[in-house]
C-alpha cells in the first residue's frame, strides 16, 4: 500500500510461511513494477516469517522493519475497519463465506477510500527520481 495515494495490493491467506511470503514479494514486485526503475520500502512489523534471515528479497524492493509493539506506524493497520465493515454484527457460517465476503470487499476498496485511513501527515512523500 503506498499511503499517500492508497494504490494497495491485496493478497488474502489463510496462512503464512517464509517461503509464502517470498514468492508473494515476488509477485509483489512483478504487479507492481518494482526493480530498476522503480523502487518500494515495505513497512514491516516484525512477524517471523518477515524476518530477512534466508528470505529471497527481490530487486527493487526494500523491506524496513518497524519497531517493536507498535502497530500504530503501521498504515495497513489503519484498513482493518474498512476491510471488518461487511462482516460487523454478522454471523458468517463457514470460512469458506467468510473468504469471500472479505475478498469482495477487498475488491471494491478502491485508492479514494483508503487514502483518508493511511495517509499519515508524517508519512514521507514519494519522490520522482531526476
Amino acid at each position: 500500500m503506498q499511503p499517500s495515494t492508497g494504490e494497495t495490493v491485496w493478497y488474502l491467506s489463510s496462512g503464512l510461511s517464509k517461503s509464502f511470503f517470498a514468492e508473494l514479494l515476488a509477485a509483489f514486485a512483478r504487479e507492481t513494477g518494482a526493480g530498476r526503475a522503480r523502487s518500494i520500502v515495505l513497512a514491516l512489523d516484525n512477524a517471523g516469517w518477515h524476518g530477512p534471515e534466508g528470505l529471497a528479497v527481490p530487486d527493487g524492493i526494500s523491506l524496513a522493519f518497524l519497531p517493536p509493539y507498535s502497530p500504530e506506524l503501521q498504515p495497513a493497520e489503519r484498513l482493518w475497519p474498512l476491510v471488518d465493515e461487511p462482516i460487523v454484527n454478522r454471523h458468517v457460517a463457514s470460512l469458506t463465506e467468510l473468504d469471500a465476503i472479505i475478498a469482495e470487499r477487498c475488491r471494491r476498496l478502491d485508492a479514494t477510500s483508503i487514502k483518508p485511513h493511511t495517509n499519515f501527515h508524517w508519512w514521507p512523500q514519494p519522490t520522482n527520481p531526476n
